[in-house]
């Protein structure tokens, strides 16, 4: 039976189910932020080697994550239906799209040095990137095992045990990758061959505590999700495929928009380079608040939808977005009043150039305080329209946004126009804006009225 919902109402079961996705995003950079800061203890070298070569690995995995990413919306809706045998076989699938994807990407990873060498990177750091991914690589199938069972359990609304296991992960990775780059403890010094096999170790541990929970909580008993594994369900297999390279695809997508803006920074200046980074960070924190919205809208989006219920639906969707530009009005505010302080958490004030980095820093910081309604408008956008399992149009969505308007936008301000970094940031806002804009107006043309009943059709 379907009944209406305040404003209030789902504002509060957005956070409880919001609120642990956020803690668990910023969990999840804390373990990239520890693994920087170790390396760069160790060596340059090393720290720039891993860099690339985390990078490398980051973009195969986003590749790799719409299968995982596909199970939230799918199982959600099969919860809103009443189908527990759905949300079984949905799962295994993702799952099992996720396991075959890892292993058909390992050879990219153990031959990595010559594509490496092909991008116009540095003998020395090719060849200690392969080092690392060589060993990383093995954790391309317990990553996605994890983002998949993430995704089954937020689905669940079991969102608190995501958090809790990511800080678990922080701790034990700090735990292993210390010893193992220094050779301390007795160990040998294994350098960034130590950060991977860290990396490795703290994915399947996370992946066996996630999988235990999964199968033996007793709430979560009655979908078997583990019982007879190896049986093929083909046509749950095709349907999480389809909802899921589309994903997939749209996360290279935006990765590599920011990619290419730090490229073209680069050509700008050091110090202009070095601003972008930290200004980057500052921004990529805060948005970790929405993404974690997104996820929780994306579950609450499919549970309405199987459920029929269009109303809800809509409301929910209201909520969410007003939730989302608060809190983007807040950060706003805080870039703009405070941008000297946020930045000298990220700089080394005895640097002589902590002054230079700080002056065009603080004019980056203005220009993300339009940047964080933007990216979280088109954030909360995905997410609602993945909860209605549309996901095609906004892959072509996102690649015309980013590629061809955010991109030349950037390229066009920053140099043919002379304004530098701050055209260059000008143009991803116009980019970000253009995948928002259209990824809202899909969602609220896709969304079942108001008054209509039976499960949203798929998409």
């Amino acid at each position: 039976m379907i009944t209406s919902m305040t404003r209030y109402q789902h504002a509060k079961a957005l956070m409880i189910l919001g609120l642990p996705l956020i803690g668990s995003h910023v969990a999840q950079m804390l373990l990239h932020v520890t693994d920087t800061i170790l390396l760069g203890w160790y060596g340059v070298t090393e720290l720039a080697a891993v860099v690339v070569a985390g990078s490398a690995f980051f973009v195969v995995f986003i590749l790799g994550s719409g299968f995982a990413q596909a199970i939230m919306p799918m199982v959600a809706q099969a919860i809103g239906r009443g189908d527990g045998q759905q949300v079984r076989r949905d799962a295994r699938m993702g799952l099992w799209l996720s396991i075959l994807f890892g292993m058909l990407t390992y050879p990219i990873f153990f031959w990595s040095q010559d594509i490496l060498l092909a991008l116009g990177q540095k003998p020395q750091i090719a060849q200690l990137g392969q080092d690392f991914l060589r060993i990383a690589g093995f954790g391309m199938i317990p990553a996605l095992i994890i983002m998949a069972l993430k995704s089954y359990l937020a689905a669940l609304g079991r969102t608190q045990v995501v958090l809790w296991t990511t800080l678990l992960a922080v701790v034990v990775n700090i735990a292993i990758a210390y010893p193992l780059i220094f050779g301390v403890w007795g160990l040998p010094e294994w350098g960034v061959r130590g950060a991977a096999t860290a990396s490795v170790t703290v994915q399947i541990v996370n992946a066996v505590v996630l999988a235990i929970y999964a199968a033996r909580l007793r709430d979560l008993r009655q979908y078997r999700l583990f019982q007879r594994f190896w049986r093929p369900d083909w046509h749950a297999f095709g349907q999480v495929f389809r909802l899921g390279w589309p994903i997939g695809v749209t996360g290279v997508l935006e990765a590599g928009l920011f990619q290419a803006a730090t490229l073209m920074m680069g050509w700008i200046g050091t110090v202009e380079l070095a601003a972008h980074g930290i200004a980057m960070q500052a921004a990529s924190l805060t948005f970790m608040v929405h993404l974690g919205l997104a996820s929780a809208t994306t579950v609450r989006t499919g549970r309405f939808a199987g459920e029929g219920d269009a109303q809800g639906l809509r409301d929910g969707a209201k909520v969410a977005i007003a939730m989302s530009v608060g809190f983007g009005l807040i950060t706003v505010v805080l870039f703009l009043a405070l941008p000297r302080p946020i930045l000298a958490l990220f700089t080394d004030m005895t640097k002589p150039e902590a002054g230079a980095i700080l002056a065009f820093g603080t004019k980056l910081l203005a220009m993300a305080a339009l940047f964080q309604l933007t990216d979280a408008m088109q954030a909360m956008a995905l997410g609602l329209l993945r909860g209605i399992r549309d996901t095609r149009a906004p892959m072509w969505a996102a690649g015309v946004s980013y590629w061809l308007i955010g991109i030349p936008a950037s390229y066009f301000l920053a140099f043919p126009m002379e304004l530098g970094g701050i055209g260059l940031w000008a143009g991803l806002v116009i980019g970000l804006l253009a995948a928002a804009a259209s990824m809202m107006a899909r969602f609220w043309m896709r969304a079942p009225k108001s008054g209509t009943t039976g499960a949203v059709p798929n998409l």
